[in-house]
């Protein structure tokens, strides 16, 4: 349920979002719920681009006020403890595939790639976006997390793109993400390896910028906003650096998704059913989870 004060915050109300401010933060936490398969759902991306569209005007605001307590930090978490995200969609893309639908293809990259582009450019603002990864982050999952600003996760996260088990690849905007966090021949070897990777060896490799202890990350994050208070315009002035030495085009991630959609659309039938197994077994995991977490509230 939403607070009164979550709905002043944004204005509305979503059926996929919990936004909650966070005033002595600077903050506002969007938490992803789910209705079914923790999943980039087109009904989650419709809430994700509302709420982009009204927090860009609201920092713009705060940027342009000069105002010392305006809002400076957007926390990006999942309301699930097991799963910030499994990814796209698989669903909503075998149908899209069956139906050789392009455009339908394309317009759902296209809304992935808005929302990782406003996040992977903080607003275009002296702004950060953070991600706090507690569970599994997996294909278009491990995508949002790495667009963010500063990727925290939790000790008993784990991240991995699976697409290339299925003949496809993770076509919104990973490769140009991770390669700004590593070299992109490793960035190359993460996405095609189709493994799962611990948290703490993706904080080896400089993909994750904060390791937390379990149960400890939302404490990570308010200690990571504090410990910036009195050096906040060194920071953005650092990664005004970084997003010039390399920086995200979105005419490139469009592209992308471009190869993503002609590959989608020419998978072979035995991907495809490779793609309906790992649904199945997203239904399975998803739907026992599901019924545990309701006969323990018993």
């Amino acid at each position: 349920m939403k607070t009164s004060s979550e709905q002043a915050v944004l204005g509305r109300s979503f059926n996929h979002l919990e936004p909650r401010p966070e005033p002595s933060g600077r903050a506002i936490w969007v938490r992803m719920t789910y209705q079914g398969r923790p999943c980039m759902s087109t009904g989650l991306l419709a809430d994700l681009v509302a709420a982009q569209q009204q927090i860009g005007d609201l920092a713009q605001a705060a940027h342009q006020g000069r105002s010392a307590d305006g809002l400076a930090y957007q926390v990006l978490c999942s309301a699930h403890a097991e799963v910030f995200s499994l990814g796209g969609d698989l669903q909503h893309f075998l149908e899209l595939i069956e139906r050789g639908d392009r455009a339908g293809l394309f317009y759902y990259g296209k809304q992935c790639v808005d929302v990782l582009y406003l996040s992977s450019t903080a607003y275009g603002l002296p702004f950060t976006t953070i991600a706090l990864v507690q569970g599994q982050a997996l294909g278009g999952g491990f995508e949002a997390a790495l667009s963010n600003t500063v990727l925290i996760a939790e000790e008993r996260a784990s991240f991995g793109f699976p697409e290339t088990l299925f003949g496809l690849f993770p076509g919104m905007g990973a490769l140009s993400l991770l390669s700004r966090r590593v070299a992109p021949g490793m960035a190359k070897r993460i996405i095609a390896s189709g493994r799962l990777y611990a948290a703490r060896e993706l904080y080896d490799l400089g993909v994750v910028d904060v390791l937390a202890r379990n149960g400890e990350g939302e404490r990570a994050v308010r200690e990571y906003i504090g410990a910036r208070r009195s050096r906040e315009s060194g920071f953005y002035a650092l990664d005004r650096a970084a997003a010039r030495i390399n920086p995200i085009s979105y005419d490139e991630l469009l592209e992308v998704v471009r190869i993503w959609v002609d590959t989608a659309i020419g998978l072979s039938r035995r991907n495809r059913r490779l793609m309906g197994y790992l649904l199945r077994a997203q239904r399975r995991r998803w739907e026992s989870s599901d019924a545990a977490v309701q006969q323990a509230a018993v």
